[in-house]
Order: structure tokens, then C-alpha cells, then sequence
């Protein structure tokens, strides 16, 4: 195959996989949920983060699922590791609340914050604010050399 068709057909495959999200956006708005996850569900176990992500958000409030802590983690923590900023202050929440995570890590809940404000959250910063008021100095030292690890591995252009 050549490289055109290649290009062609993962731009098809990109394209498809747009449209079932939005879609699943749709059914999301109309109440729709349990056929909205169904919609998603094929993009997310392709890896889409955004598709991970709103399954994510599905978990975490019980919509069209059980509500599951723990699932919705994980579903954050895939899109998350994949840049997406929404995904990784999610993560952040829950390692601040300890909700579907062994227990609350401020370290952890600090790096994910200041992650997706670099990743363009606008309100991750407001996060990042309220959890350092909890950590030690050298609670904060450390989550910002995770921070450093992470971000020339997220974002190596930033």
C-alpha cells in the first residue's frame, strides 16, 4: 500500500472515529447515556483519549454505568497519560480526595494539576493553588520534579 492510501485511510479511520464521538457528545446532552458509552466505547478501547476521558467522566458520575471510582480512574489516568489536560486534572481530583485510588497523594494530586495547566486547563491552576496550601515544603519539591520528569514526556515543545 502506498503511503498516500495509508495516509488516506488512517485520516478515514481519524474521521470515523470523530464522528462516534461526537455523537456520543449528542446522545450525552440528550440523556441518552448508556447508548452515548456504547457510541464511545469503540474509539476508547482504540485509545482515543477523548474518548477515554468521557467514558471516564460516564464512571465517575454514574451515567449510562455504575458509578465506579476505581473505572473511572483508570479511564482518566489512560487519557491523562496522553496529554489530555481535562483527563489529568481528573487525576489530580482523585489523588487529592483519595476517591478510587488506594489513598489521597497531595504529590501526586499537585503533579497532575500543574500537568494540565501546562496542558492548557485554565482552571487546573485554581487546583494547583488550593493543594499546595496542604503539602510540606518538601512535598512540593518533590511533585515538581515529577512534574519536570513528566512534562518533557507530555509536552516536550512546552
Amino acid at each position: 500500500m502506498t503511503r498516500v492510501r495509508w495516509i488516506t485511510l488512517f485520516a478515514l479511520i481519524a474521521g470515523a472515529a470523530f464522528a462516534d464521538i461526537e455523537e456520543a457528545r449528542d446522545l450525552m446532552e440528550e440523556g441518552r447515556f448508556a447508548e452515548a458509552h456504547d457510541a464511545l466505547w469503540p474509539a476508547a478501547r482504540s485509545g482515543n483519549a477523548e474518548a477515554e476521558e468521557l467514558i471516564g467522566v460516564m464512571y465517575a458520575m454514574g451515567l449510562g454505568v455504575e458509578q465506579d471510582y476505581v473505572r473511572a480512574f483508570e479511564w482518566y489516568l489512560r487519557a491523562a497519560m496522553k496529554g489530555h489536560a481535562g483527563a489529568q486534572s481528573g487525576v489530580g481530583w482523585y489523588y487529592e480526595t483519595g476517591l478510587g485510588v488506594p489513598s489521597p497523594d497531595l504529590v501526586r494530586a499537585f503533579m497532575w494539576y500543574q500537568l494540565s495547566t501546562i496542558g492548557g486547563d485554565p482552571d487546573a491552576a485554581l487546583s494547583v493553588e488550593e493543594v499546595i496550601k496542604k503539602m510540606t515544603p518538601d512535598q512540593i519539591e518533590h511533585a515538581q520534579q515529577l512534574v519536570d520528569d513528566y512534562r518533557v514526556w507530555l509536552y516536550p515543545f512546552r
